[in-house]
Parts: structure tokens; C-alpha cells; sequence
């Protein structure tokens, strides 16, 4: 048993480990950081915003909380992620870059603004926080976990920023690992296919008819073979990590697309192809779209819809997908 996993709640201060997970305040990063909690981690969370909620739920696991606003996108707000967590707790054990946005929609109507955007948050994001907190991780002999996404191995349709934004992260914690074992440090590249959080209420749609792609976006999320329970992953990837796997792919449908997608690329594509044929068309065809909206934001769904995405609603209200409808 490692050091991680033999942590306890009752050592000397500073002898308790420290994880820190951005994008905490709601829906997977949020169980991620509830998951290092009950294993008896001190935890750093941050947030744009909206973190409160998260936070006082997480104090109620017996550990200390740090809860930061700050948006990982900028340099200055991860140096000083990290300056807060040596200040308070003089040590860190374990990251997990966790912030990300989704935008759903039709390529041409994705703005420029969209893609920066997307890679701002889930590229920059992890490079700024990775690249502050190197040397504190060092010093612990400490542990990565760089949440991706199966849109970062697979073409994915109408979510074509995300997937971009997603294939840069893969490539840098792939390479990263490579180069990080001489410091001490383990990386870990989670590949999780779609999941149960409630985010759907909270991503941005976007096209001639955004509720149409909140609606297969959230059927998606919601159909228990396909996707997969939010609790159940972040267990599987918090074990994954502490046991220094390289890599953890997450359901059953992400491991078969990506096996797939490595022996026959031309199949996967087409198929993706095929499926975006049968999603809502693009209204313009210059990328001069409207700003993507909220789910929240899209207008009241049909009574069939809400029934079939009772999962989604359900983990919505668990996981604090309604206390940050910004």
C-alpha cells in the first residue's frame, strides 16, 4: 500500500496529503475532489465560481477545504493556486486538472472566439496550473491526473472545439509522462466517455436550434449503457491514479471506439459522419454564429424528453449543477 492510499485523517499537520482539482464546484471535479476527501486528503478546490455550495459540502468529509476563485486559464490565477496551497499546507500531493466547457454545435456555426475559448480553459488551462505547481509536486513525489475526454481520441460531431481543445490536452499529458517519471512525478491520462454529471444543463449549445442539440446531447448523457455513473468514475479514477496507471479509458463504448478508431480510422469517421447527418444543420456556413447559449437558457423541453433524462436531471440536483447556472 502506497503512502497515497495509507492516508489517514488524524496525522500531525502537514503530514496529511493534499490533492488539488480544478473546475471542483460542480459535477466531476467536484466527486473527484469528495473522492481524495474520503480517502483522507486535505484538498485545495477552484473555480471560476460558485464554489460555496461545493465547499461546505466537501467540509462535511472531515478534511480541510481551500477554496479559490480563479480561472486556470490565466497564468497569474495558477501561480497563484499554487502560492496559496504551499502557503497553507506546504505541500501537494496530488493535481487533477478537471476545468473544461462544453460547446455543442454544428462546425460553421462555432465561432473563432469559441475554439480560443475552448482552448483557453482545457489546453492553457492545464499547462498554466501543471507548469506552476511542477516544482511543489516534485518536492512530494507527487501525482497528476489530466481529465480528458473521449473526444480527444475520437472525432465527435457538433462538439468540434471541445474535441480540438481535448485532442491538445491528450497529447500534452501523453507527453508529459514520458518526461515526468525522471522528476518523480506520475502522470495519469483519464479518457472518459460520457458521463453522468447533469452538465448538459450548463454546456453551451449552439446552431440554428440549440434545444435540439441540448436534447441529443442530453439523451446521450442519460442512456445508462452508453454513458456512465459519475461516482463510479471518479472512484475508478482516483484508484487509477493513486496506483500510477497511465492511462484510464472510461466506459465500455469509449474503450471499443478507440480500438477501433486505431485499426480503422476511415470506419470511425464515417460512421461520426453518418450520425452528424442525422443531428440539426447549421444555420450559417461562415462561423458567424450566435453566441452559444446555456442549457438552462434553451427553453422548456417536451414531457418525453424530461422522462428519458431523469438520470441526467437526477445527477444535476446531486452534483451541484444547479447552484452555478452562469
Amino acid at each position: 500500500m502506497t503512502d497515497y492510499q495509507s492516508a489517514t485523517r488524524n496525522g500531525p499537520p502537514n503530514a496529511r496529503p493534499v490533492a488539488m482539482v480544478t473546475g471542483a464546484s460542480r459535477g466531476l471535479g467536484f466527486l473527484l475532489a469528495r473522492e481524495f476527501a474520503d480517502r483522507g486528503y486535505d484538498l485545495v478546490v477552484c473555480a471560476r465560481d460558485g464554489l460555496d455550495p461545493a465547499r461546505a459540502d466537501l467540509a462535511r468529509h472531515g478534511t480541510q477545504v481551500l477554496a479559490l476563485e480563479a480561472d486556470v486559464s490565466e497564468p497569474a490565477d495558477a501561480a497563484r493556486l499554487v502560492a496559496e496551497t504551499e502557503r497553507r499546507f506546504g505541500r501537494l500531493d496530488v493535481l487533477a486538472t478537471n476545468a473544461g466547457v462544453i460547446q455543442v454545435g454544428p462546425a460553421a456555426e462555432m465561432r473563432i472566439a469559441d475554439h480560443e475559448h475552448a482552448m483557453d480553459v482545457m489546453f492553457w488551462g492545464v499547462v498554466h496550473t501543471v507548469h506552476a505547481a511542477l516544482p511543489l509536486l516534485r518536492r512530494h513525489h507527487g501525482r497528476l491526473l489530466a481529465v480528458t475526454s473521449i473526444g480527444g481520441k475520437l472525432p465527435a460531431p457538433h462538439l468540434l472545439p471541445y474535441s480540438a481543445a481535448k485532442h491538445a490536452a491528450v497529447g500534452y499529458a501523453e507527453g508529459l509522462r514520458v518526461e515526468a517519471a525522471r522528476l518523480g512525478i506520475g502522470v495519469t491520462v483519464a479518457v472518459p466517455g460520457l458521463m453522468r454529471t447533469g452538465s448538459t444543463r450548463n454546456a453551451l449549445f449552439a446552431g440554428d436550434d440549440p434545444a435540439a442539440e441540448r436534447r441529443w446531447f442530453t439523451l446521450a448523457a442519460s442512456t445508462p449503457v452508453l454513458s456512465m455513473d459519475a461516482e463510479r468514475a471518479a472512484r475508478r479514477l482516483v484508484t487509477a491514479t493513486l496506483r500510477g496507471r497511465a492511462e484510464m479509458i472510461l466506459t465500455p463504448a469509449a474503450k471499443l471506439g478507440v480500438r477501433v478508431h486505431a485499426l480503422a480510422p476511415g470506419l470511425t469517421m464515417r460512421t461520426a459522419a453518418a450520425v452528424e447527418r442525422l443531428l440539426p444543420g447549421p444555420l450559417t456556413l461562415n462561423g458567424g454564429g450566435a453566441r452559444p447559449e446555456p442549457g438552462h437558457s434553451t427553453g422548456r423541453q417536451p414531457g418525453w424528453f424530461a422522462r428519458l433524462t431523469r438520470l441526467d436531471r437526477d445527477a444535476a440536483h446531486r452534483w451541484h449543477e444547479l447552484d452555478d447556472p452562469a
